[in-house]
């Protein structure tokens, strides 16, 4: 399973809250986020940031597409790359 560190983005939320004066709460940091993370993993992190200001490190989950997602994606490589084969034998010749 694919996962992302959000630590860098969580500890710049944070001191930009404490920059903007604003007591960093859950309902704050998740909204500011690019991805969604897990409740206790915020609970634990803002807790650890009030108390060191340092963040854990915190990866989650990346969602994996599903596979008519992926067959579609595969489908429109294919047909680019198709006509760039077509172009480059109409420019070049066939071997």
């Amino acid at each position: 399973m694919l996962s992302q560190d959000v630590s860098n983005e969580l500890q710049t939320i944070l001191e930009r809250l404490r920059d903007e004066g604003k007591e960093p709460t859950v309902a704050l940091v998740k909204a500011r986020l690019s991805v969604k993370v897990p409740m206790p993993a915020l609970i634990t992190t803002i807790k650890r940031w009030k108390s060191t200001s340092q963040v854990p490190k915190i990866e989650v989950a990346l969602k994996e597409p599903d596979n008519n997602e992926r067959i579609k994606e595969l489908e429109k490589t294919v047909q680019n790359l198709v006509k760039r084969i077509e172009y480059l034998e109409l420019r070049f010749g066939k071997q």
